[in-house]
């Protein structure tokens, strides 16, 4: 039997579009034997094994004016903009509490990407156990500059993105047949290189992780690129955003964020029967 692997792009909140196709694999019992997640990708994906429909895009939007869930007096206050204490512990046990068990249950293996910042390497890390192994899904999704570094044994992480924004080639590498890319630009979207200069005073300690940021756009773009040439192939099935909707990384505006969701969800119910065809091929 052919093995199926989800692969999820990150993106900050622009990946409710992520949720949002989730939410409709859930719903058409799209079924898969793996995924590896980015940042963003990684920590809605979450919801996936968990069976847990509707529960990003529900505690976005009912937290998403809330100072304590993701916002600049959070960065100020404790250094991370997405708040560790409310989002990886309150929001998980209490708001809307995740189902771990469920997800520790599930066959799907769960892989999520961090870049080590000492190597500027990307890692993928299979999380075996949710709640033990949830500072690895905090470290994927801590956006340079606005997060400190996640120390894990010994290691040094942060965003996922920044080695390796959409790990198809690791898909690959890992042998799985089919192989469902989730993408949360456009087709076209070209990525710009970042302006370094805060970036090489913030990590002037760890050259590699400088040097990965400045070649951010250059990978980005090849990636995109082969996804493209393997999506022609007809080796990989694609799900990107089918028009742009103005989701900044703080969005405060809640109806931007249901419409991305939505875009998500809507682009994916379009093209389940391709899907389901692409699978079973």
């Amino acid at each position: 039997m052919k093995k199926v692997c989800l692969v999820l792009e990150g993106g900050s909140q622009r990946g409710i579009y992520t949720a949002g196709v989730l939410d409709a694999f859930l719903d058409e019992n799209i079924n898969v034997d793996a995924i590896i997640g980015v940042s963003a990708g990684a920590l809605f994906g979450v919801n996936y094994p968990s069976k847990q429909p509707g529960r990003a895009i529900r505690y976005n939007v009912e937290n998403i004016k809330n100072k304590n869930y993701i916002s600049i007096s959070s960065l100020i206050r404790t250094g991370n903009v997405v708040n560790k204490d409310f989002c990886f512990n309150k929001l998980l046990y209490e708001t809307d509490p995740f189902d771990f068990e469920t997800f520790n249950k599930s066959p799907i293996k769960y892989y999520v990407t961090v870049t080590n910042i000492e190597t500027g390497k990307a890692e993928y890390i299979e999380i075996k156990d949710s709640e033990k192994d949830m500072e690895y899904l905090r470290a994927s999704g801590s956006m340079p500059l606005l997060s400190q570094i996640v120390e894990i044994n010994g290691k040094k992480y942060l965003d996922g993105g920044v080695a390796d924004s959409i790990p198809l080639k690791k898909a690959q590498e890992l042998g799985y047949d089919k192989i469902i890319v989730v993408t949360t630009r456009p087709k076209n979207y070209v990525k710009k290189k970042y302006k370094m200069l805060p970036f090489k005073i913030k990590y002037k300690n760890y050259k590699n992780f400088v040097k990965a940021l400045e070649n951010r756009h250059i990978n980005y773009n090849k990636t995109t690129k082969y996804i493209r040439e393997e999506e022609l192939k007809n080796n990989i099935f694609v799900i990107r955003p089918s028009r742009i909707v103005k989701v900044s990384k703080l969005e405060k505006n809640p109806d931007r964020i249901k419409e991305q969701y939505n875009l998500g969800y809507f682009d994916t119910m379009n093209r389940i029967n391709e899907l389901k065809e692409y699978i079973k091929e």
